[in-house]
């Protein structure tokens, strides 16, 4: 079938050379339909089935100051996979800030590294003066994708088929939510937390199959902090108070500056998944952006995620001139995350820590049927020195220790590569990993599917996507049993 252009959006961008907005971060402004797009090499196996979403980021409008790649507006890509075939479409999530600098004809915020006076307008999250560009991550539940924000937005519900924006989330608490919230797959339920610059500090949140709330839990904290992530086992839910957090000096100025508390350490609430008073833990020093999974073991939570080594790095001194500072905090390499585990003693207290690798990597993916649960394989991206990009994936046996890895050729940068099972799968890595590239010696991409039992082997197959995609943060994989009515639906996105 013929490629299907959507109405151009307004662009108000000029010629830049910032290191964000070129080469792979390029912005794509195109929205497209492609049913059966170009198979490059291998075949589009049949025993793969169900949705790819790929969140990026796009700005669309020249910006006010000093752009960060974070600010950028979220597009959502995604691929259906049914009956060996494959069919590609991308969409911007309209938010209420995408349509309203459409409607000004240019932008109305500022971002992450600018100062709040700088915005036109009132602003969302917990920054307080940035646009909810819905451009972190991405999940599936409830039937739905719902789109967030790192700095806790409002939750955009797409239709994850045709990709158009179906409203703000309308249990959404007035702090917002944050990037990460969590889907269990076996109960269907979501998880989710918040936080903000006034007592309490964060909520943490329960939402039913049904897409019901069910809970909305205050957590007391000592002041403001940046939490990004969370974890679930199948009773309780993990939440984290880290030493990594904005000047409380500055803040008092309305400047949000991020240091490293020194003395403090790193503080976890384990709390029952259905809400209770939440028992903390204390554990070395750190910032974790994302964790991996949980699970209980006996007495204890164990809990998988990246451990930085060095989470205010100094700036790069090879970055272009004034580009050092914010360079280094996106480059692995500068604040070197390890995979990392930690055990904490639900009978005595206690905390127990040890490092699963020594390599940098981050970016994790699982089998999410055993997202909660024991598991044994994880799946980690390796990063391009410098900037944040991926160029690989290990595989790591956690049961054995082994592992193995796929490395892309110089110049073609992944997506993060959730795994997706093969229909009647009998094995945890029986399946895939599916991943977006950027090939910037093409200047194109393409998608790739890895078997997920042997990565070392190569794609099974490369997919054309009819653009070149910018870079962005995250993905998800969303079988045909998260999606009502799958198979009719999908059979749409070829008529």
């Amino acid at each position: 079938m013929p490629l299907r252009r959507q109405p151009p959006v307004l662009t108000t961008l000029r010629e830049t050379s910032h290191p964000y907005m070129t080469g792979a971060w390029t912005p794509l402004h195109e929205e497209v339909d492609l049913p059966d797009p170009e198979v490059l090499e291998g075949r589009i196996p049949d025993d793969i089935e169900g949705i790819y979403l790929r969140n990026t980021e796009n700005p669309v409008h020249q910006p006010l100051g000093r752009y960060h790649p974070f600010d950028g507006d979220g597009m959502i890509h995604r691929m259906i996979f049914r009956g060996g075939r494959a069919s590609y479409a991308n969409r911007f999530v309209r938010t209420r800030g995408f349509r309203a600098e459409q409607e000004a004809g240019g932008a109305l915020w500022g971002g992450l590294a600018d100062p709040v006076q700088l915005a036109k307008r009132p602003g969302f999250g917990a920054h307080g003066a940035l646009k909810d560009s819905s451009s972190t991550d991405i999940v599936v539940h409830a039937g739905t994708a719902l789109s967030t924000f790192y700095q806790c937005g409002e939750g955009y519900r797409l239709d994850p088929v045709t990709l158009e924006t179906l409203g703000v989330e309308g249990w959404t608490p007035i702090d917002g939510i944050s990037a990460h919230p969590k889907v269990d797959e076996r109960t269907g339920e979501l998880m989710f937390f918040n936080y903000s610059k006034h007592a309490p500090f964060m909520h943490y949140g329960l939402v039913g199959p049904d897409n019901r709330l069910k809970v909305l839990q205050p957590i007391d904290l000592p002041g403001p902090r940046l939490p990004h992530d969370m974890a679930f086992t199948e009773r309780f839910v993990i939440l984290n108070d880290l030493p990594v957090f904005w000047d409380a000096d500055l803040l008092a100025r309305d400047i949000h500056a991020v240091r490293l508390h020194e003395g403090l350490p790193s503080r976890f609430a384990i709390l029952p998944r259905e809400g209770g008073t939440p028992r903390w833990f204390e554990a070395a020093p750190t910032y974790v952006l994302h964790w991996l999974n949980a699970y209980e073991d006996g007495d204890e939570v164990v809990l998988d995620g990246y451990f930085q080594d060095e989470p205010m790095p100094p700036p790069r001194s090879d970055a272009p001139p004034g580009f050092g500072h914010m360079m280094a905090y996106l480059d692995e390499m500068s604040f070197r995350p390890h995979l990392h585990r930690w055990r904490f003693n639900l009978r005595d207290g206690s905390t127990r820590e040890e490092r699963l690798d020594p390599r940098i990597m981050e970016f994790g993916m699982i089998n999410g049927r055993h997202a909660g649960r024991p598991y044994r394989y994880a799946y980690s991206t390796l990063p391009e020195p410098g900037w944040f990009l991926f160029n690989g994936f290990v595989k790591s046996d956690l049961e054995t220790g082994a592992t193995t890895e796929y490395r892309l050729p110089p110049g073609v940068f992944a997506s993060e590569a959730p795994f997706a099972p093969r229909r009647n799968a009998t094995r945890e890595d029986d399946g895939y990993l599916v991943s977006f590239l950027i090939d910037e010696n093409r200047q194109a991409s393409e998608c790739i599917l890895l078997d997920a039992r042997r990565i070392e082997d190569g794609p099974v197959c490369r997919i054309a996507l009819p653009h070149k995609i910018s870079s962005g943060t995250h993905a998800v994989w969303a079988g045909p049993e998260m999606i009502p009515g799958f198979s009719s639906r999908a059979s749409a996105a070829w008529e």
